[in-house]
């Protein structure tokens, strides 16, 4: 599978496009363009859009293909697929990767599955709305009712 355009547009409308390095919740880690992290980014670096662009284009590609090897063989629509791409894409992979959300989608608890997005709105341990939103958001996708 591949993440759907809807879900390309899901996920930008979350990450806004920021062309200066920020820290979007205190605590967390540097990010640059449409919320890409990693150990190249450092606070003040700067990007154009077509470099924004390009590492998304990267990183949707890397969560694409990470969430299609954890979730294996397990029965998965586009909308379920489109939705644990855009939390792995948020939270990373190695969190998708030991979270009873992924186990309860390979184990076909697909409506538990989708109840899990809640629990996974805060950030150093505080509720964040925007990740309340995003979770929400997520989970409808989910069950495919957007």
């Amino acid at each position: 599978m591949t993440p759907s355009a809807k879900i390309i547009d899901f996920i930008k409308g979350y990450e806004k496009c920021r062309l200066t390095s920020y820290l979007p919740a205190p605590n967390d880690v540097p990010t640059i363009g449409w919320g890409s992290t990693g150990p190249d980014i450092k606070l003040g670096m700067t990007c154009t859009k077509a470099q924004a662009d390009d590492r998304f284009a990267a990183d949707l590609a890397k969560f694409s293909a990470g969430v299609s090897k954890l979730i294996g063989a397990a029965p998965t629509t586009q909308g379920q697929y489109d939705a644990l791409v855009s939390f792995a894409y948020n939270v990373g992979l190695e969190a998708l990767k030991t979270s009873t959300l992924l186990r309860m989608h390979k184990d076909g608890e697909c409506e538990n599955a989708r109840l899990q997005f809640a629990r996974w709105n805060k950030q150093a341990g505080k509720v964040l709305n925007g990740l309340t939103k995003r979770r929400a958001g997520e989970a409808a996708i989910y069950r495919g009712d957007a």
